[in-house]
This record gives structure tokens, sequence and C-alpha cells, in this order.
């Protein structure tokens, strides 16, 4: 099953990284990032999970759950700024930089939630991550104007840059804060299962 995730979030990378990369404006931004952090990076980490290469199990006391949220938060919106934004679009060093930073904040979290002794706090780091995606996607998209207008729109899309903008802002609603909501959900309910399990 473990290798299984691990080779499904592997063949996400990509994909996301075209999307990401070719020229379809905030709505390829946006889906590729989506498929780093919030499909990509949860299957690699649940692959990964108790192996040589499960961060949070060689490392308990350094991560935590709220401090990688932390970590992805920071990520998320650093790169979302417009300024930064440009630069990544317009310089292909800058976006393996900010692809591979989604990633690597994506799969240090989720990483850190399947640690099973730190499940109950890996739970509020997934909705609080889903709460502060669906902020930035809400603010992308309801902006009454564009805020990433220099994007590149080669990929055939004929979408002005303020709708580009808003689906770009619904996509982060339905898959990043949705990701992190029902993985949060999940988890609770296995915590759930298992203390019922305990207690009969």
């Amino acid at each position: 099953m473990k290798r299984a995730a691990f080779i499904l979030g592997g063949s996400f990378l990509p994909v996301g990284w075209m999307l990401a990369a070719g020229g379809l404006g905030m709505v390829g931004h946006m889906a590729g990032h989506m498929i780093a952090v919030a499909l990509a990076a949860p299957l690699l980490a649940y692959g990964l999970s108790g192996g040589r290469y499960d961060l949070a199990g060689r490392w308990p006391g350094l991560l935590s759950p709220m401090a990688m949220m932390l970590v992805e938060l920071f990520t998320v919106w650093a790169w979302h700024l417009p300024a930064l934004r440009a630069l990544a679009d317009r310089n292909m060093a800058a976006m393996v930089v900010e692809q591979g930073c989604f990633l690597m904040a994506g799969w240090m979290l989720w990483g850190v939630v399947f640690h099973a002794p730190q499940r109950a706090a890996g739970i509020g780091a997934l909705l609080l991550t889903s709460m502060h995606m669906t902020l930035l996607g809400a603010l992308i998209g309801l902006a009454p104007r564009p805020l990433y207008a220099h994007m590149q729109h080669s990929g055939g899309l004929s979408l002005d840059a303020l709708a580009d903008q808003q689906l770009g802002g619904v996509i982060m609603l339905m898959v990043g804060a949705s990701s992190y909501f029902l993985g949060g959900l999940l988890l609770l309910a296995s915590l759930l299962r298992d203390k019922r399990v305990g207690a009969a």
C-alpha cells in the first residue's frame, strides 16, 4: 500500500510541473502547486512513513505538526505575493525553487501528521492549513482587480487576467483547502476508532 502511494505521488510530480511551467497563467500555476502540496505530498509522505526518510520519525523533537503548519503557511502565502509570483513566472530557476518549496513544505507537514504519536496535533495542523488556504484562495478569487496581470498565457487559454485569477482562487479552494480538511477529518476518524477499540 505504501509503495503504491509513493509511486502514485511521484507520478503526479511531472503533471504538476508541466501545469505550473506551461504558460497557463494563474490557472496552471495554481493547479501545479495544488498537485504538489495537496496530492503528491501526502501520497509521498504516506509512502515514506515509517521508513528511513520519515523525517518525523527521525527527528520527533524537532518537527511538530504546528511548526510544519507554520512553514506551510509561510511558503504558500510568500510565493503568492505578486512580486515573488512575477519572479517565478519570468525565471525558470525561481520556478524550480518555488515548486520545490511547495513540495517540501507539503511533504514535511503531511509526514509529521502521519507520525502516529502526533495524530491529535496533526488534526489541528491540517484543519488550520485548510483554513489559511481557504482564506488565501478567497482573497485571490474575490480580489476586485488583477494581482497577477504579468502571468504568461501562452497555453491557449482565452481568459483575461482577472478571470484567470478568479479561477485560480477557485482551484485553491477546491483542491488545496478540501484536501487538508478531508485529511484532518480522516485522521480524526482513525483516532476516534483507535480510542474506541482501546476502550473496548
